[in-house]
Formats: C-alpha cells, structure tokens, sequence
C-alpha cells in the first residue's frame, strides 16, 4: 500500500487502514491492558475502554463509506472524530477521543502543499496539547506522559526535509515505548505493582498500529512489567495506599454526553472539579463527553444540567466493579493455563509474558515427562493446554497428559489438552489467538488450527557430512528448514533464510514471525528487509528467541 496518493495528500485508504489495524490490535491486547490498571483506580477496564472508544470510531466511519464508498475522505474524518467522542469510556478512554479528534482534524486543514510528516507530526503534537488541556488535573507517569514523549520525537525527526510520514511515526512509537517503560519511574502506585501505565501502553498499541500501516512491519512488541502473574489482580485500597479507594477518595465514577456551549464549560470544569478527581472534559462544537470520579453522584449531574442537557448517563461504583474483577480474575487462575516448552532465554519471556508457565527445554535438552507433568500439575489450573513446540516432544507431553488425567492423586478433575505443536513458532501462533473467555474445546481448536496453518521453517549451520533432501551437505554449510526437512544448502546465512522466506511465502501469507537465535546476529533483520522488498503488503514480526543452534525460525500465516 502506498504511504501517500499521487496528489502529495493523506489518502482516505490509509485512514481505514489504520482505523482497522488499530482496532484489531487494542482487541489483541485487551486483556493486557486491563491487568496493567491500576491507576488511577484499579478497575482493570483501561483496555476494554480504549478498544470500545476506537471501535466506536471504526464503526462509525465504516458504516458511511460503506453506504457511501465515494465519501470525501475530511467528511469520513468527522464522522470518525464524532464516533470517538459519542463512544468513548472511561478516563482512557475520553483522553483518546480527544486525541484522536485532535489529529483528524489536523489531517482536514492541512495545506495542499504540507509534507505529509510535517500534517503527522503537529497532528501528534496537538493531539497532546489537547489531551493535556483536557485533563482537570495532569499526572505524569501515564498516557499524558507517553503521548508527550511520542509527540516530541515525531516533531524533531519532521524537521529533516527528507523525512516521510512513516518515519514520524516510526519514531513516534519508538519514544513511546521507552517512555512506557519509564512510567514506573514517575508514578508510585505504578512502582509498587510493578506494573507500567495501562493507558500508556494502549496508545503504544495505537503507535504501533500507525507504525505497521505505513512501513508494513509489525513493531516489536514493549515487554511490559505486569507483576508475578500475567494477568494480575488489581490492587484494592487495602494494597493500595493512593488512589480513589482510600477512604478518602471518591466512589463513583459519573460519564455523560453534554449538549452545551463552549462558553458553559469552565464554570462546569470548575464545579466538577470542586466535586472529586479525574475530571476529564472532551468535545466542542455543542457536544461535550464528560468523565469525573465523584461521592456525589447526584451533583455531578446538576452540574451538567446547569451548563446544558446531559444524556446518556452512565454511574459506576468501584466497589462493585472491582470486586467483579477480582472474581474474574480468581476464576481466571483456577481455570485454564497453558504449559509451553521454550528452546531459549527470549522465547521463554515471550512464552511467560503471554502468561504461560514454561518448560526450558530444545535440541539437546528436550524435557522430561516428569518436567511437562510437574509443570501441569503446579499451575493449579482445572484446564491444561500444553505447547511442545518440538516433534521429538509432542509424545512425552502426551504421555504427562494422560498420566495426569488418569491418576486421580496427580491430577483430580484437571483437563489436559495436548496440540501437536512442531516448532517454537508454532507454539507463538497458538498462544496469539488463545481466549480463556471461550469454551475449553472451543480454545483448544482455535489454538490447534492456527498452529497447524502456520507454516514455519528455520536455519541452522550442517554439524557434519551428510546427504539431505536438498543435496550433499558439508561441515559449516548453512541448511535452511521448511517443516522439519532440509530444503535450501548454501553457504550464506542471508542469502539461505531468503530461499526458505520465498518458499514459505509461495503460498501467500499475512504475517512472517522470525525469531532470531544465537549465531545469527542482524539475520532477522535482513530477512525482514527481504520480505518487505519483495512482499511489501506482509507484515513481519521480530522476536529475539536466543535459541542454540538455529540462528534464524520462521513462520508463515
């Protein structure tokens, strides 16, 4: 897809782009998201938010070009501007809006003759000037902070006569992760639950998303902090020393849409800002959304009612809310858990930041029954799935599965699912699309159909003299795998991971995953640098998997 049309302006094509990318990406990274939350109350909603406010932008510009596929693109932009504001949620969620509508509508008053990176980057820019200017009292530490840190980077790098839209916010999102990293480090509470900013982390989803729009590359995902457990439970107020559960503070949240005029809104700021905290106030044009945490529920909405005419009221009480949380979350951790067997250091902090509990294991070291069986049986979960990741381990983990199934003394009632995983990247695609939300059976399919149409390969060095598939073979030769068998001999690591690359992707693809090992130093950015060269609609991701003797695995879905 091209960055940009002919004519030098930003095309509708790329907007709807993003606006699906970014959709589906928040939808990915949900859970996440809202096990991250805990500030500033830790109601564990901040993703589900951000994904409901962006949905409702996509929903809303998709339903009118879809009735009006020749719809100008600035009409399609207010459209998607008013749709984030009528649906967003939460105080995330409300910042976003803003954000959101800031940047569209400085896409719409662009000069003809502006470079596209310079439109991208003081939307950027204004975008946080808005999300600041909204806030009733700012915190640095949270999604203010990275947007900041995202903007400021996007504008230094459009000061280059040569830089392009993708490179804005290529950079953009690069800030922004490393500003998310260093949230803990400005905010307490954050600190303490040794978690980084859930708002933070939702626009360095939407970053990425801009990122993979324009370049056709996934980022590499931030490793986020999220405590001893994947999703944790959100802290209350008896483990929560600041915040909006001390007794002190507020116990509701109140949200509504306000029909008013610009100039009924500071003495509104005012009132609701007298009232409680987390005010946020978003809008223009006659139509507000108003967030606040409040006691006083009841003069929230007079307040609203004497600047204009609230609607669609929405009252939350913490209390319940949380509790409802932890439930789910209790539930969550007796219920389903998944067992993968990890072949180096970076595979195993994927595999465990995904929430699984790990087994090292890989050529070499393939684990025990007794390792995969005492893996399944001390995770506590009543449902088991378990990953391989290798052929020569799919019989051992099946033989742990049955053992606990069958011994009411290991196992009890627990479930244990076994998917034939083949390869590491397997064990990646399954665990991508694994839902605790569905059925057991239903996840245990889903995971096993993905696994199976990922088609994956891998490059290794020949240890010795031997005839493959592909021909002779001699000490140091470089042999690149497609599904176990030696398919590609040659002498160079590139040039072999190219070959396996061009094969794996003669049957078409959407994404390329290359995790890189030792050996292979700088190898899985090259093939990334094939792939976008030569397939520039795939995206590609790049994991550092720190493997032995594979310096390169691939997969294809």
């Amino acid at each position: 897809m091209e960055e940009t049309p002919r004519s030098g302006t930003i095309q509708l094509a790329v907007v709807l782009r993003f606006v699906d990318i970014a959709t589906d990406a928040l939808a990915e990274a949900r859970e996440e998201i809202d096990a991250l939350n805990v500030y500033p109350v830790p109601d564990g909603d901040t993703g589900t938010n951000m994904y409901l406010t962006v949905s409702a932008a996509r929903d809303a510009i998709r339903e009118l070009t879809g009735a009006r596929p020749e719809v100008d693109r600035d009409e399609a932009l207010a459209v998607f501007s008013r749709g984030a504001l009528l649906g967003a949620r939460g105080n995330s969620g409300v910042i976003l809006s803003e954000m959101l509508g800031a940047i569209a509508r400085r896409i719409v008053t662009a000069p003809p003759d502006e470079r596209n990176a310079q439109t991208m980057a003081d939307a950027l820019h204004r975008a946080t000037e808005a999300s600041y200017a909204a806030v009733g009292r700012p915190v640095e530490g949270t999604m203010l902070t990275v947007a900041r840190a995202a903007s400021q980077a996007a504008v230094a790098l459009a000061q280059d006569p040569a830089a392009r839209a993708r490179d804005v916010f290529t950079s953009a999102a690069q800030a922004a992760r490393e500003a998310l990293a260093r949230t803990p480090e400005q905010l307490q509470v954050l600190k303490d639950a040794g978690v980084v900013d859930a708002g933070g982390r939702g626009l360095s989803v939407i970053l990425d998303a801009a990122e993979t729009v324009l370049t056709g590359r996934r980022p590499v995902p931030v490793k986020t902090p999220i405590g001893q457990h994947h999703i944790p439970i959100p802290h209350t107020a008896a483990t929560t020393p600041e915040g909006d559960l001390t007794p002190d503070g507020p116990a509701y949240e109140v949200m509504y849409l306000l029909d008013a005029t610009d100039d009924a809104m500071p003495r509104l700021r005012q009132t609701l800002d007298g009232l409680g905290d987390s005010l946020v106030v978003v809008g223009g044009d006659g139509l507000w959304n108003v967030h606040v945490h409040v006691d006083d529920v009841g003069a929230a909405i007079e307040a609203g009612i004497e600047a204009g005419r609230p609607h669609r009221v929405r009252v939350t009480h913490f209390a319940e809310q949380i509790a409802a949380v932890r439930q789910h979350e209790s539930d969550a951790r007796d219920g389903r858990r998944i067992v993968a067997v990890a072949a180096g250091p970076g595979l195993s902090a994927l595999f465990a930041q995904a929430g699984a509990v790990v087994v090292e294991g890989g050529p070499g070291r393939r684990p025990s029954t007794g390792q995969i069986l005492e893996a399944i049986t001390g995770c506590g979960a009543r449902e088991v799935v378990v990953l391989p990741n290798d052929g020569d381990s799919v019989r051992v983990a099946q033989i742990a599965g049955q053992m606990v199934e069958n011994d009411p003394a290991l196992g009890g009632h627990v479930r244990v699912a076994v998917i034939p995983t083949q390869a590491q990247v397997q064990g990646l695609a399954a665990l991508a699309v694994h839902e605790p939300g569905r059925t057991f059976e239903q996840d245990v399919l889903e995971m096993t159909a993905t696994s199976r149409h990922a088609r994956h390969g891998a490059v290794t060095i020949a240890a010795r003299q031997a005839m493959t598939m592909a021909g002779p073979c001699e000490p140091g030769d470089v042999l690149g795998v497609i599904a176990g068998d030696f398919a590609v001999v040659g002498s160079d690591l590139a040039e072999v991971s190219y070959g396996v690359l061009a094969r794996l992707l003669a049957g078409g693809g959407e994404l390329v995953t290359l995790v890189s090992g030792e050996g292979g130093e700088g190898l899985a950015e090259q093939a990334a640098a094939w792939v976008d060269e030569h397939h520039p609609h795939v995206d590609v991701v790049v994991y550092d998997g720190g493997q032995e003797r594979y310096p390169l695995l691939l997969s294809v879905e």
